[in-house]
């Protein structure tokens, strides 16, 4: 048997948080992992899909076979953006999100077709792993096999933690004494992108951090963001954004909409090649919401910093559709999620235009407040520094 506590011991050491879904065993390996104290940093969530429903419920269809690798992997991808929800997303915390699932069929009270089997699935953040265990049927008990089962789980979440001392799998199957010729342990890994994810509209944003790391949640709060095509980032976004960041004392996120109200979408490839612009710079959040009130939403009581141009656009009736309302609603929506712009002053039909020469209805005064140009002033547009680069 796998020696279990060094093992959960150690998961709990290190920065990976997941949750766990299961059906048809796996509920020991819960057990070991709340047997040992610091479980609370590990588990986030597990749940016992024991109803056929239950589990349908969670994948999002109905399977012709409860037992099998898709649907181990469904169940961790599922797992996977779960965990994402529960846990705050904070870039000087590294954490690690996991999503474990497990289906299995094991002896119970009646004899079964087939072999007993069980399929594990650890979806992170860009690794599939997934096991497929297949049991000689009549050889163990029930709970023999779920101790089986459980302790595959253990292995295979502490092998996905990098845990020191974990042994190789030709070497685990030795310890959990496979039956040769009869039983079999496979692993598979695989490589994936959530940014294939964020791109299919599975998930509404993505923070690509300097180091090429990525990450998701449904909200991130208490950020400045830095709007802005990008195309190129140049010296003007650096130095406005390190103004920001001497004001505010928070670290400022770029952040790129691949959808604009005003101009084309950006296509796969090219958004690709704009962020590699931020590779070993700055954290890059992607984004397909255009709008500022629906970028309050996902990153409640946060700065969105615009240069003086932008704000005059955001006070125009034309961009809501000539819908007084409507512009009413969207200002207060911003509001609400605890928001307001910075402003910096920029070029404007020849001169410089500071946000204290701008006459803002008092209604939404409260939302905008100066960049002073002491601390940044850029006397060229963006026009001309693309133009430059050309």
């Amino acid at each position: 048997m796998l020696t279990i506590t060094p093992h959960v011991t150690a998961i709990h050491t290190t920065p990976h948080q997941l949750v766990f879904e299961f059906a048809g065993a796996g509920s020991q390996a819960l057990t070991w992992l709340h047997s040992v104290g610091g479980s609370s940093r590990t588990v986030l969530e597990a749940t016992d899909r024991y109803a056929a429903t239950s589990l349908a419920d969670l994948i999002g269809f109905q399977p012709t076979q409860f037992s099998s690798t898709g649907v181990a992997t469904a169940m961790a991808t599922k797992a996977f953006f779960r965990g994402s929800k529960l846990s705050p997303l904070q870039i000087d915390t590294p954490r690690s999100i996991i999503g474990v699932g497990c289906t299995a069929t094991i002896a119970t009270d009646r004899t079964k077709k087939g072999n007993h089997r069980a399929y594990i699935a650890i979806f992170e953040a860009d690794q599939l792993h997934s096991y497929e265990l297949i049991m000689e049927k009549g050889t163990r008990t029930r709970e023999q096999e779920e101790n089986l089962v459980s302790q595959l789980i253990i292995w295979s979440v502490a092998k996905t933690c990098h845990v020191v001392g974990s042994p190789s799998i030709e070497r685990f199957k030795r310890v959990i004494q496979l039956k040769k010729n009869t039983e079999t342990l496979t692993e598979q890994v695989s490589n994936h992108n959530l940014l294939n994810y964020f791109m299919k509209e599975q998930i509404p944003w993505l923070l690509a951090t300097p180091g090429g790391e990525m990450f998701t949640a449904p909200t991130m709060p208490n950020i400045s963001l830095l709007s802005g095509s990008f195309n190129p980032l140049h010296n003007g976004h650096q130095q406005m954004a390190q103004a920001v960041q001497e004001m505010t004392g928070q670290t400022v996120y770029f952040e790129l909409s691949l959808v604009n109200a005003e101009k084309q979408s950006i296509a796969v490839q090219e958004s690709k090649r704009r962020l590699t612009q931020f590779a070993n710079f700055a954290p890059l959040l992607l984004t397909q919401s255009p709008l500022f009130s629906q970028k309050a939403r996902l990153f409640p009581s946060s700065n969105f910093i615009i240069g003086v141009d932008t704000a005059l656009r955001l006070l125009q009736p034309r961009f809501y559709n000539h819908n007084l309302n409507q512009m009413a609603v969207a200002f207060e929506t911003i509001r609400q999620a605890g928001c307001r712009f910075l402003v910096a002053g920029r070029f404007h039909k020849g001169n410089f235009l500071s946000w204290s020469k701008v006459s803002c209805p008092p209604k939404f005064a409260d939302l905008f407040d100066e960049i002073p140009a002491s601390r940044f002033r850029l006397d060229i547009s963006s026009t001309q520094i693309r133009d430059s680069h050309d």
